[in-house]
Formats: structure tokens, sequence, C-alpha cells
């Protein structure tokens, strides 16, 4: 077809077959990109389409903005430089311009150039925000907290890591936005059970909350459980509620689905017993790091999971007698998390996945017991396997490769890291998985540039690769990348000391390439990293510690052609 005919037949699609043919494109931004740049009618489509915008520079701003007007979401998370005078700008100059009259979600995680100032801007000029994320914001404390609170609207909060919120910060969003429904309050260390407490008595409508690593006792789980609506709620490493407060837990928030209880040391499985019997609707329980051994009331703890999804237990001693019984009591497990659990070995693995066939992701880090029994028995039971963590498993040998290869055809994330067992045969067979998305090889000594290869030309899919300290990988590795994994976008080749200018110079053909980790490569010099600059015009965040061979040039390519670079890590 030539361009002629071609054009002709542009012309007969109207605006209306063209959103619709928008509308199936992926998520994929290269996919929509590639849309908007056909024609100058296309670009107008897009425009008319696009709802969220993530702002890179801030001087384009106001031009970008008049051009998008159905926008009603923006991401600042990734402009450092946005503070109180460029919102100034954007919302003080005239009238309020009409894109912040329709704004419902606004990202400003790390934005530490904002205060007061700009949120109280921000959140007067957009009446209908509904989404604020502050999170590591650590420099703001209650006036912040204070200008965030007029936001009436407001249904999901991000406070994480703002260091300087207290409990008379919370006390007046609790005040002011009545109709929250998420909020994370992570690493808030100035928050206690007072601001939770009068938390749980203004927000009545809270489906979500965060209270991980805060300094609150069973008093604020009392007040917790007078939530009603309460669906999910994470306290990662609370470590100064025990059994007592857990016990208010299970006798209120029925409506409880999630809880994550990680690291609560002064837990016991007596406790988590009365919450589980106390909420038949619980299909997630994270556990990891609560308790060292299952010793009390195992068979209680599993057998009213009968509902449950998602169960972690890493770092506990299992008996081998629960494996049976979760295989048993949990068949509609699709998630469960053993890594550096005692007592896991191959008989226990195959227990499980004999009544547990819908398991999608299963977490064996540090399961050091564990040969390719286990493993075939998972690829032949759990055929919708999707995610499988083998982190230190130094019995394996390509046996397990070979079954995954043959059976787990829908796997797309792996980690085989310091699996010495893993050689470049076995990446042939396990190349046949070719949804991989993620692949995690790093300390697999015995591979080299010709198992990459394998992995290359079949697992097209692959957006992230980590093969950190693979001595017997190179340039040749490289060069099979750039042609047949095209969607790569994290990359870490840290101290794989056969890498020279030659393979950076194939990396730079890897266009959507954001995040490259080549700490230690002795032999590569300002030239290579020239090539991946020019190349990779997504680089964001870049690791050269160690990197001894690159001189002031190979700076000055980043400063020109890296746009989008956010974090650089260089040694001093």
């Amino acid at each position: 077809m030539d361009i002629s005919t071609a054009g002709g037949l542009l012309l007969l699609l109207n605006e209306d077959l063209l959103t619709r043919i928008y509308s199936f494109l992926s998520g994929d931004s290269s996919d929509k990109k590639s849309f908007r740049a056909t024609c100058k009618t296309f670009y107008r489509v897009d425009s008319l389409q696009r709802t969220h915008f993530r702002i890179l520079r801030p001087e384009f701003l106001p031009q970008l903005l008049s051009k998008f007007p159905c926008l009603n979401s923006l991401d600042f998370s990734g402009c450092p430089r946005i503070d109180d005078g460029a919102l100034a700008v954007l919302l003080r100059n005239g009238s309020v311009p009409f894109w912040a009259t329709k704004l419902r979600r606004a990202v400003l995680s790390r934005s530490c150039g904002l205060g007061y100032y700009g949120l109280d801007i921000l959140v007067k000029s957009c009446p209908v925000l509904e989404i604020i994320d502050v999170s590591y914001c650590c420099t703001f404390g209650d006036l912040e907290a204070s200008a965030i609170s007029c936001a009436g609207n407001l249904r999901d909060l991000r406070l994480d890591k703002c260091l300087g919120v207290t409990d008379v910060g919370l006390a007046k969003i609790a005040v002011g936005c009545g109709r929250l429904e998420k909020l994370s309050l992570k690493w808030c260390l100035e928050i206690t059970d007072i601001g939770i407490d009068l938390l749980s008595k203004k927000c009545s409508n809270l489906k979500q909350l965060d209270v991980s690593y805060l300094k609150v006792t069973n008093e604020a789980l009392r007040s917790i459980s007078r939530i009603s609506k309460l669906e999910v709620l994470a306290m990662m490493r609370c470590g100064m509620v025990d059994d007592v407060g857990l016990r208010y837990l299970g006798k209120g928030c029925p409506l409880l689905q999630v809880l994550d209880i990680s690291r609560c040391d002064k837990l016991s499985c007596t406790s988590i017993v009365s919450v589980i019997k106390g909420h038949n609707g619980l299909i997630e329980l994270h556990a990891s790091y609560c308790f060292f051994e299952l010793h009390l009331t195992p068979y209680c703890l599993f057998l009213e999971l009968k509902n449950i999804k998602t169960l972690t237990l890493d770092g506990a001693r299992i008996a081998h007698s629960s494996f049976q019984l979760i295989s048993t009591s949990c068949k509609f497990l699709v998630e469960i998390g053993l890594g550096k659990c005692k007592g896991v070995t191959d008989n226990g693995i195959l227990q499980l996945v004999s009544g547990c066939i819908n398991l999608k992701m299963l977490n064996l880090t540090c399961c050091g017991d564990i040969t390719d029994m286990a493993i075939t028995g998972i690829a032949e039971s759990c055929q919708n396997l999707v995610c499988l963590k083998l982190e230190c498993c130094n019995l394996l040998t390509e046996k397990s490769l070979y079954s995954l290869g043959s059976f787990s055809y829908l796997l797309e994330e792996l980690d085989l890291t310091d699996c010495s067992g893993v050689t470049d045969l076995g990446l042939s067979y396990l190349s046949r998985c070719s949804k991989l998305v993620c692949l995690k090889l790093g300390l697999c000594t015995n591979i080299s540039d010709k198992g990459i290869s394998y992995i290359a030309s079949c697992c097209t899919k692959t957006c992230e690769l980590d093969l950190y300290r693979c001595s017997g990988v190179g340039d040749d590795a490289l060069a099979s990348l750039s042609v047949g994994c095209k969607k790569l976008k994290k990359l870490n080749l840290s101290y794989c000391n056969k890498i020279t200018d030659r393979g950076m110079k194939f990396l730079g053909h890897i266009e959507v390439l954001s995040d490259l980790e080549i700490r230690g490569l002795l032999n590569i010099t300002s030239e290579g990293l020239i090539a991946v600059a020019a190349g990779c015009k997504r680089l964001a965040e870049l690791d050269i510690k160690h990197c001894e061979n690159i001189d002031d040039s190979g700076f000055w390519a980043l400063a020109h052609y890296s746009r989008n670079l956010r974090q650089v890590k260089r040694s001093i």
C-alpha cells in the first residue's frame, strides 16, 4: 500500500472511529506515542482522550495543560524542581485554569520543594480533588497537613514518611476530610494512639488504613476495631502491639479482608486465630516474621482460613503436618510466602501443591533443602504459576528449569539469584517460558553469553533482567538482548567484568531502558556511557559506582541526552 492510498483510508476515519481505535491501544506508552505521532488528527484525538500526565519539566506545563482538556490526574513525582512558586504560576495566573477545576488526582511524592503555600493553592484551586499523594515528603508537618485538610472531597491520602506530621495534623485531616476511604500513615513516627483514636471517630468511611512502623499500642487497635467499614489494615512492625490488641481487632472490623501483621514480634498463633475466627471473609493474611514457630493450635489456624487467597509466613518454622493442613483447608490459595522458613522440604511442598493447584505466586527464598523433586511437583501441579522465587536454593539443577519450561507456560517472574545449578542448558529449557517479564540470575556464575542468547531469542517480553556478578556474561549477551529484548527497562550488569564499551553500544539500541546498573565495570569508558546516553533517552536511574575509567565527557553526555535522569550513583 502506497502513502497516497493509506492517506485516503485515513480520511474515511472520523473522530468517533479514531477514538474507538485509540481505546483499544495497550497501556504501553510507546503505542500511544506512535499513534499521536502519525498526523495532526491522531494527535488531536490523543489530546482529547488523555486523562493522565506525568510531569518531568515544569517550564512547559502551562502550554501542555492547555492542550489536554480532559486531564484529571497529574503526577509531579518525576519533577523534583516543582515548588510553591511553580504551582503559584500555574494556578494563580489570572483566573483558575479550566484543567484545575477537573483535577481529581495529584501525585506529589518526593516533592520536597513544596510546602504549605503550594499545597494551599493546589487544594483551593482544585475543588474536586479526591486523591493526594505526598509520600516521602519528609519535611512535611502539621502545617502542610492543615492545607490538605481543606480538600473536603478527599477519599485517598498517602502521607508515608511525612516525618513532621503529629496527632495535631492528623486531627485536622480527620475533621476536614470526613469522606476519606484510604489513608496511609506509614513511617509517620510522631503519630500516636491519640491521633488514631480521633481518626477512627471522625472518618467512619475508612476502608483502607496503613499504620505500619508507628509507635502505637493496643489502644490504637481498640480504636481501629470500631471502624465498621474497614477492609484493609496494614500494621507492619508495630512492635508495641501484642495479643491483647489483636483480640480487639478480632471482635471488630466486620468487613476486614486483608491484614498485614508482618514483623509484629509480640504476637502468638493464638491471637491470630482469634482474628481469623472473627473474620470469615479474610482473603489475605501477611504474617511474615511474626512468630518463629507454628506450634500453637496450627490446626485451628489453617482450618479457619477456608477463603484465604494470599498467605505469607516468611521466617517461621513450619511443622511437616502444616503443609497437609494448608493443602486440605485452603483450596482458594493463589499466593503463599515461605521465604526463609525452616522445615520446608520436598515432601512438604508436594503435599502443599497436591491440594493448592490454583497457586500463582510461590516464594521459596532460602529454602535450601528443596531439590528438583519439589520444583517438578510445583510445575506439574500448578500450571497457572506466574511468579516463583527460588533465591539461594542451591540444590536445584537444570532439571528444575526443564520442568518449568515444560509446564509453566504462564510464568512471568522467576528469581534464581545465587542458584549455582543454573547453566546455559538450563536457560535453554527455561526459554520456553516465553511470557517471562522479570528474570533474576544474579550470582549464577555458570551461565554465559550463550545462555542469555536463549532467553533473548524467545523471551521477548522481558522487562527486567538481573545479571549481577554473572562473570561469564559479556558483550555478546548484550548484542542478543539488544535484538530480542526491545522492551527491557531494568538491567543489572554490575561486576560482569567481561563487558566493554562494545557491549554498551549494543545497549544503546534498547530505547526503553530506564534503570541501568553497571557498577564495577572496569572496562567501560566514557565512550560506552555516551552510547547508552544517546540511545536510551528514557534513562532515569543509573549506577556507575567504581567505573573508574569514565571521565567528564561521559557526564556531559548524560547532561545533554538524559533529560529523564532522576538519580546517578557514582563513587566519590
